[in-house]
């Protein structure tokens, strides 16, 4: 693998994070809401998942994900349920003050695992993803007994600048926590991001791809 190789899969895995995706709401709801430290077992979670369909796609299984009807069917009506159910949950915290911060230990590292099972279960019910290792990897790891290397080393370096991304915009929004915290600039979120998760989980319930 050549320098311009791995910088054109550098430039491509950037680009494919700066698309705007559930995932990109998910992030700037949670960093509004919650600051940036908060955001990070989002991000942690969602990263997580992206791998596990890059080695899914170095193993074959996504290839078989990709061209199984049913199996596809099943992974975009989850998607779907899963996106539809968190821009439901925002639309339910419209009227709801905000809440106090959490001091018990326990607590803490509870909300974090829920939080990060939330960004892992969003990758991993993406159908998009599947498709997308299945036809992006092979371009930079070609075949042969180095395929499946290549591809997890490949998988790090992905979700490595994925994270760096996501991190980016959790501080960039986090930086603005207090504007958001106002009521009516947070139910302002809620609906915007609430209705963004629905629409998306709607679009990926009725589309093909």
């Amino acid at each position: 693998m050549t320098w311009s190789i791995l910088g054109g899969f550098c430039a491509a895995v950037l680009i494919s994070a700066m698309v705007p995706g559930p995932t990109t709401a998910l992030v700037i709801r949670r960093s509004a809401l919650s600051g940036t430290r908060a955001t990070l077992p989002v991000v942690a979670g969602m990263e997580l998942g992206l791998y596990s369909w890059v080695v899914a796609s170095g193993l074959g299984l996504s290839a078989l994900v990709a061209v199984s009807d049913a199996a596809f069917v099943v992974i975009r009506v989850v998607g779907a349920v899963v996106l539809i159910a968190l821009g439901v949950q925002a639309w339910r915290q419209l009227r709801e003050p905000m809440h106090e911060v959490v001091v018990d230990e326990g607590a803490v590292r509870a909300t974090r695992r829920r939080a990060a099972s939330i960004g892992l279960l969003t990758n991993l019910t993406n159908p998009k993803l599947p498709v997308f290792t299945f036809a992006f990897y092979p371009q930079f790891v070609g075949s042969g007994p180095d395929a499946l290397p290549n591809t997890l080393l490949l998988g790090v370096l992905h979700i490595l600048i994925d994270a760096m991304w996501f991190t980016l915009v959790a501080a960039f929004v986090g930086r603005a926590r207090t504007f958001f915290a106002r009521t009516r600039v947070r139910q302002w979120l809620e609906g915007i991001t609430g209705a963004v998760l629905i629409g998306i989980g709607v679009r990926m319930a009725v589309s093909e791809v």
